[in-house]
Formats: C-alpha cells, sequence, structure tokens
C-alpha cells in the first residue's frame, strides 16, 4: 500500500506541474524536443514506408472507430467507449472492441471473448467493457492482429472499436475520437516537460473531440475555450481546422454490493450509508476523480484509499480497512470477484453526451465509411 501511495503522491506532482510551465518543465523541455522530434520521425516514416505499401497491414471489411487521447495517462476513454458502444448497438450496429490488454501477458495470438471474460487473462478495461457493454472483445498489443482476429471470431461485428490505439500507426482507421478530460492539454508541452503523447496539433487531423466532465451539472471546464484551442491546433492559423467538439457527463445511476449483487438507486443508498463509516477506493488513473465524485452525491467519506492505476487485488487491501461500507469503480470491481466482503459496493456510472446531434452525426461517419470500403 506504501509503494501505491507513493506512486499516487508522484502522478499528482507531475499533472500539477504539466499544468503550468515552472521551473521543472523548462528543465525538462530540451528532452520535450527530442520527444517531439522523434513522434515526427516516427510519423513521416511510417506515411512515406505507407505509400510504398510496406507498412501497410491487410485491413479489415469493417469501419474502424479510434478512441484515443493525447494526455499520457487516464482521460476516461474506457467509460467512453462503453457508452459508445451500447448506443452504436442501439442505432443498429454490431460493435466489438479491441484491446491492448494492459498489465496482461498475451501470446502470439489475440484472447478473444465476450460476457465475462477473466480480468487476469484480458485486463480490467476489456473485462469490464465485454460486461457493461455486452460487445465481444478482442485483446493482443498488435492492434491490428487483434482487429483481424475479432472479425474472424465473430463475424457478425460490423463496427470495431479500437479502445486507445490513436499512436498505433499500423492499424487502420476511418473516425478518429480524442477524449479529454478537465485537465484539457495541460501547458501544451509533450513528455516529460508536458503530459502530451503527441504535439497539440495531432487533434487538427482527427474528427472529434471529447470533453469528459465530472459530473452532469459541470459548470465550465477549467481548459481553453473552442475557439483558442482552434487557433493552437493550426499552429496559429486564421483559418484553423475544427474538429466537431462535444462533450460526456459522468454520474452515477445505482450501488450494487459486490457479493451479491443487490442494487440500490442513489438516494436509498445515501439513505442506507447515512449513519456509516464509508471508505473509498480506487485503482484507476485519477483516484481523486472518483472520490470526488461520491462527496458531490453527498456521500461522507471517511476514508480514501488511491491506488496505482490497474491494481491487481492479487493482495486485496480491503482486510484492513476500519469502515462499514467500502465503495469501489466498476473498473476495479471486475478484478474483485472472489473477494466475498459484504461491505463492499460497487458505483455504478452512466455517461451522457451533451450534445444530442453527436451519435447521428457519428452514424453518418461511419455508415460512409463502410460505403467507401464495399465501393473499394
Amino acid at each position: 500500500m506504501s509503494f501505491t501511495r507513493a506512486r499516487a503522491r508522484l502522478d499528482l506532482w507531475l499533472n500539477r506541474q504539466w499544468q503550468k510551465r515552472g521551473l521543472w518543465c523548462w528543465l525538462m523541455a530540451p528532452l520535450s524536443m527530442l520527444f517531439a522530434f522523434a513522434v515526427w520521425l516516427r510519423r513521416k516514416r511510417h506515411f512515406l514506408l505507407h505509400k510504398k505499401s510496406i507498412t501497410h497491414s491487410p485491413r479489415v471489411s469493417v469501419p474502424i472507430l479510434i478512441v484515443g487521447n493525447i494526455y499520457v495517462g487516464g482521460t476516461g476513454k474506457t467509460p467512453v467507449v462503453i457508452t459508445l458502444a451500447r448506443q452504436l448497438k442501439a442505432l443498429g450496429w454490431h460493435p466489438g472492441v479491441i484491446s491492448r490488454g494492459y498489465g496482461t501477458v498475451i501470446g502470439t495470438q489475440a484472447v478473444t471473448g465476450q460476457g465475462h471474460p477473466d480480468a487476469r487473462i484480458v485486463g480490467d478495461e476489456p473485462a469490464l467493457i465485454a460486461r457493461e457493454a455486452g460487445v465481444p472483445i478482442s485483446v493482443h498489443p498488435d492492434r491490428s492482429l487483434a482487429c483481424r482476429a475479432l472479425v474472424e471470431k465473430y463475424p457478425d461485428v460490423d463496427l470495431v472499436i479500437a479502445d486507445d490505439g490513436l499512436q498505433h500507426l499500423r492499424l487502420p482507421r476511418d473516425v478518429e475520437l480524442v477524449v479529454q478530460d478537465e485537465r484539457g492539454f495541460g501547458n501544451g508541452w509533450v513528455l516529460p516537460a508536458g503530459p502530451l503523447r503527441e504535439p497539440i496539433s495531432r487533434l487538427s487531423t482527427v474528427d472529434a473531440i471529447i470533453t469528459r466532465t465530472a459530473h452532469h451539472s459541470a459548470g465550465t471546464l477549467k481548459t481553453k475555450s473552442a475557439s483558442q484551442q482552434a487557433v493552437l491546433l493550426a499552429g496559429g492559423s486564421s483559418q484553423p481546422k475544427v474538429p466537431r467538439r462535444v462533450s460526456i457527463s459522468l454520474r452515477v445511476s445505482t450501488f450494487h454490493r459486490l457479493i451479491d449483487h443487490e442494487t440500490k438507486d442513489v438516494q436509498t443508498f445515501l439513505n442506507f450509508a447515512q449513519q456509516a463509516r464509508i471508505a473509498a477506493v480506487a485503482g484507476i488513473a485519477t483516484p481523486s476523480k472518483f472520490f470526488d465524485t461520491l462527496h458531490r452525491l453527498g456521500l461522507r467519506l471517511t476514508q480514501t484509499h488511491p491506488l496505482s492505476d490497474h491494481f491487481s487485488f492479487e493482495t486485496q487491501p480491503f482486510g484492513t480497512i476500519d469502515a462499514d461500507i467500502i465503495v469501489i469503480t466498476g473498473k476495479d470491481a471486475v478484478k474483485c470477484g472472489k473477494i466475498a466482503d459484504p461491505r463492499i459496493w460497487v458505483a455504478d456510472i452512466e455517461m451522457i453526451f451533451s450534445d444530442p446531434d453527436f451519435l447521428p452525426w457519428l452514424d453518418h461517419q461511419l455508415k460512409a465509411a463502410r460505403a467507401r470500403l464495399h465501393r473499394d
């Protein structure tokens, strides 16, 4: 636990530094220049080789939707993928999801599954997506291989959604969505002086930017305005290309008990927990966001336990927690199925797009991509 707390504190410190251009960032700036050059060189090399068909991967005959980010670490891609998969299913698509499977050891072949795959084998995020969205998943570090394995195993899949993969250049793509949170682009610099995997100019090539807000009634985000960001994307051009922009808000819909799946709506749970000592545990990229969500909901947390992202729970931390109720995330719950602790409740999350026209727009883009593939 001491190591995970130290890691969480380091992550918090880094993110604070990356929101400004202080002394530490200026000291790291020369390394960032080298990193930016390496990123540019990699993309240039890929597209030159791609033109000569040297790096061209055989693509599947269905549209590929990339959901990624340029901010290092977690920005909330997986809940967005789950929401998109659910809503695109409602529009008549049969999506499947590919993922790297962080923290797992995958052999030469992709691992596929649906329903309730073992998180120890496929990873916590793919397991959560399969369970919550009800879609098949395919896991491998080589996303192109995972993509082909998905459509071969599940021939009904007519849309591939890539959870991450924006920087996986060998993976073909038809629509690119970038997810950011209230941190926006930070100080606008690439690693290590800033938080970005790629320069901000990369966003001028994507189709849409989804800004994830913490809760449904969120106010103004602490990011640059759309017009300011548009100029940044274009490198100061007076006529910048602006991707479609939409926000997506998070809210807790229900709570369910881990051992028996007893479910309570939010108000019933608040009444149930009114006199209890409540602890919150989170092994996600930014545990503080989860804790803040519970606070805003009205839960009086007596303890918070931030764990490292993708925490395995092989050494489970709950036995040492002195509390009547322990609240965890859905991402953590998929790894805690064998823990028989009646105090553990899972916060069930749903997400809502701010623009009702966004899903019809995305549906149109994907159908246009499908038509192009059929023509070719």
